[in-house]
């Protein structure tokens, strides 16, 4: 134990975070395969590496930390890895940027190696940031996915759902970004009102409406619906399609909406789902109109080079000057975006590799799987029942995971490499036997790579050690931590490639947490200047108070508002915390205490009041609750603790009593089971208060199993607790200093106390405790006069009546006649005219009698 004198007065978190975070060991933190300790696996997401740990990967990570945290103290063998998805468009486009080139201008192996450098650069800066947080990180699971070790896994898994049939290659329609030139998959879709034109045209003689016209030359059919009169007569005819002449069917169908537009729509290949829905159902001609980089065909003729927007202009000029375009009305709707640019999507049809999703399986899943909060997992049901298509995982990117096939440059077959051979970069590589299908020994390589959710999906497979044979040795994992925004996506795909690759669900649990938005109530974003950086609040108020601000923000689940006023507020609870601290261990101090029982009365009550605290963490950091086990241990350090307990004990700590060892005991565990409750919390600072008293770290001691029940304590101490507030605040309305002398009180309650003083300290007053009542005799004090009433009633004759009153016998005034004698005239007396006042003694002796709950106290002032 520190001696007084050497605590600092004031603590000083950016000394003690820097001096712990020196001090700790990464080796502490590393999951033993050997261990015989109960599993907890964690399923960490591996951030993308742009170099900037923001701040809603930083609460994630906070919640994951009191996870892992607290599960070492409960006596689990942890695993809390760190991963890195490194591929992807953002890279690329950073790499084109730096360089000032565009990914055609050196080799494909140049650019990768350009991605590789600047991912590596990224990663250091973030790992900095992740130690910098406090963050008991299991660096030896550490993963980055663009490494041979890991991205083999990747390839393993293609390979292994290729051969059971959960992967195929089609030529089919898919979400295509023009800006990025790749394909992406539905969930990579985001959507955003915008504004644009509704053109009414002449159709070969029928009005069509529609926000697309860039698109007539891929018009394949009109449909119409078949109970709107307008157009049963065109039942089974074709028109020919304005400015390219070529006929098209008019079909009737059942979805067609007849309020929207016209009533008549215009099906082309592809202007949205519904056309694809269409295409599909009446088995029509395929008419690409735009090509990868957003500009129009030579099915387009004369259009032909132009991006989609510029051609829509164009045509619509085309059409007015035709004298076809009739109207046009402006509308709001929602466009399909990439997720990334923010492009508007087009839907092309390329030939791709897709996996078959089976949302059954998934389903089932995701059901074996507990979620917290639990109405999360409606939001992975919807997405499972509203799949348009397949997931489409080929990219037309370069910085990914290669697609790891060829086919044959004679037959067209399939080939693939031995799994012992992987990786493979087939544009690099040639397979080492001949086609199998016809012998040929000429290849095509594969140049499309994986979606990167294709490596982030086998995190879960890749740190429970999957290598392909059949389930991995410690799978599944315990927990996956997510935010909700990527339940479409990482959950989603997780479950699918698990089950998949292993029949069996990823995880026991997820748990999903919300967005950070501004301190405006907004999504944080560059535009709207409202991003916080975790490291300007960590310079300004520590790692500890950070975490405490992610504690407290929000119920799990939830949006969190980043808000600095809940960060000083952290703050300032670790500054009372530590005069806490400095005060127990200065009683302490003042003289050996040994081992013994806690008697006094009140010590019994903090340590029950200690025990429910206990027990209210232990459940909430159970159901991953963390906002309120923070509180609980808040409101018990601030409240029971300081405010209550230390202010009435403290006369008791800086006196001699025989009852002053059990206070010191009481404070002493109170204080040993706090630092283990705050630890998974805030554990720089529990690691520091530990220190002043204890020897060893608080983080590898047990998770605190105090039990204390002691109803009769707890009864008691909330009735003193109470009493002292009162008596204060009496105290206080007489004009008293609180620790001015109060004199000579009698408190009478419905059972024996023995209080140790402590009461009596507290006012600075001389206290009798007794039981049942007090013998009081009641005499009259005066007349209090109610002058609403008398004024009006006796106007100038309210001076004799109120004497007339104050001279009446006691019984009178307790019990008003009906008239009194003023001047020799009997006046009446009006109702509610006055209250008679009395006063109270004791043996003769006046005394103040106050009622507090089922406690009644005499009070002889001083």
């Amino acid at each position: 134990m520190s001696s007084s004198h050497t605590i600092p007065k004031n603590y000083d978190f950016r000394e003690v975070e820097d001096r712990w975070q020196r001090t700790w060991r990464d080796e502490d933190n590393y999951f033993d395969p050997s261990s015989p300790k109960p599993q907890f696996v964690i399923d960490t997401p591996p951030p993308y590496p742009t170099g900037n740990f923001h701040i809603g990967n930083a609460l994630n990570w906070c919640y994951i930390d009191f996870i892992a945290r607290y599960k070492r103290m409960c006596g689990y063998n942890v695993m809390f890895p760190q991963g890195w998805d490194c591929h992807g468009l953002p890279t690329e486009v950073k790499v084109e940027e730096i360089h000032g080139i565009t990914k055609n201008d050196v080799s494909r192996e140049e650019f990768r190696q350009m991605c590789r450098d600047l991912t590596i650069g990224n990663i250091e800066k973030m790992r900095a940031t992740l130690r910098r947080c406090g963050f008991s990180t299991d660096w030896s699971h550490e993963y980055i996915t663009m490494l041979p070790e890991y991205y083999r896994k990747t390839q393993l898994s293609f390979l292994r759902m290729l051969n059971a049939g959960y992967i195929y290659q089609s030529e089919h329609p898919v979400n295509f970004c023009t800006r990025c030139e790749t394909a992406i998959a539905f969930a990579e879709v985001s959507y955003e009102p915008r504004e644009t034109k509704l053109n009414f045209f002449d159709f070969d003689g029928v009005e069509i409406a529609t926000t697309r016209p860039e698109l007539l030359a891929a018009c394949v059919a009109v449909a119409v619906h078949p109970d709107d009169e307008r157009y049963r007569h065109l039942a089974g005819k074709h028109l020919k399609v304005p400015l390219f002449g070529h006929d098209v069917p008019v079909l009737q169908n059942g979805a067609v909406d007849p309020s929207f537009g016209s009533g008549a729509v215009m099906i082309c290949t592809f202007g949205d789902k519904q056309d694809v829905h269409w295409w599909k159902e009446y088995d029509l001609p395929l008419r690409k109109a735009i090509d990868r980089a957003g500009r129009m065909t030579a099915l387009c003729g004369q259009y032909q080079g132009m991006i989609a927007k510029e051609c829509r202009e164009v045509i619509l000029a085309d059409m007015e000057k035709a004298g076809i375009l009739r109207r046009q009305e402006t509308i709001e709707q929602r466009v399909g975006t990439c997720w990334r640019c923010k492009t508007p999507i087009e839907i092309l049809s390329e030939r791709q590799w897709f996996i078959r999703v089976k949302s059954d399986e998934i389903l089932e899943a995701a059901h074996q799987v507990s979620w917290y909060p639990e109405h999360m997992r409606t939001r992975l049901e919807n997405w499972a029942g509203q799949m348009e298509w397949d997931w489409c995982i080929s990219r037309q990117r370069i910085f990914a995971t290669p697609i790891p096939v060829w086919s044959c440059a004679q037959c067209g077959a399939i080939v693939t490499p031995d799994e012992a051979d992987l990786p493979v970069d087939p544009t690099t590589e040639q397979p080492k036997r001949p086609c199998p299908q016809c012998g040929c020994e000429e290849f095509v390589a594969e140049h499309d790579v994986l979606d990167t959710w294709m490596d982030s999906s086998i995190s879960v497979l890749n740190i429970t050690g999957w290598d392909g044979s059949g389930t991995p040795p410690i799978f599944p994992a315990q927990i996956r931590p997510q935010g909700h925004d990527i339940i479409r996506t990482w959950a989603f795909y997780t479950i699918l490639r698990s089950v998949a690759l292993t029949g069996q669900k990823p995880w026991d649990s997820i748990l999903v947490n919300g967005m950070v938005l501004g301190e405006d109530g907004f999504k944080m974003s560059k535009s709207r200047n409202n991003i916080i950086a975790p490291e300007t609040v960590l310079v300004e108020y520590g790692a500890d108070a950070f975490r405490q601000w992610g504690a407290m923000g929000a119920a799990t689940g939830q949006d969190i508002m980043f808000n600095w006023n809940d960060v000083v507020a952290a703050s300032r609870f670790q500054t009372k915390m530590w005069n806490i601290v400095r005060f127990v261990l200065t009683q302490i101090e003042r003289e050996p205490v040994e081992d013994g029982p806690v008697t006094a009365v009140l010590d019994r009550w903090l340590l029950a009041k200690l025990s429910e605290t206990v027990a209210e963490v232990t459940n909430a950091l159970d159901t991953y609750q963390f906002d309120q086990g923070l509180r609980a241990i808040r409101d018990f350090t601030r409240n029971i603790l300081a405010d209550d307990y230390i202010e009435l004990v403290k006369g008791r700590l800086y006196s001699d009593d025989a009852e002053r060892a059990s206070a010191c005991r009481a404070l002493t565990t109170t204080l040993d089971v706090l630092c283990r409750l705050l630890a998974p919390y805030v554990p720089h600072f529990a690691e520091e208060c530990w220190a002043q008293f204890r020897k060893g770290s608080v983080l590898v001691q047990s998770w605190p199993a105090f039990a204390c029940e002691d109803e009769e304590a707890e009864r008691i101490g909330d009735r003193l607790v109470a009493l002292t507030a009162e008596l204060r605040r009496y105290k206080h309305d007489l004009g008293l200093a609180l620790n001015a002398p109060f004199g000579n009180l009698a408190i009478y309650a419905p059972e024996k106390v023995d209080d140790a003083g402590d009461v009596a300290r507290a006012l600075n007053a001389a206290i009798a405790w007794r039981t049942g009542e007090p013998r009081l005799e009641k005499v009259p004090a005066g007349v209090e006069f109610n002058m609403a009433v008398i004024g009006p009633a006796l106007r100038k004759g309210a001076k004799g009546f109120m004497q007339a009153v104050e001279a009446l016998p006691a019984d009178q005034l307790q019990n008003p006649p009906a008239t009194v004698i003023v001047d020799g005239a009997e006046v009446a007396v009006p109702e509610n005219a006055f209250t008679p006042k009395f006063a109270y003694q004791v043996e003769g002796e006046a005394v103040d009698v106050l009622t507090i709950g089922e406690v009644t106290v005499t009070l002889r002032r001083a």
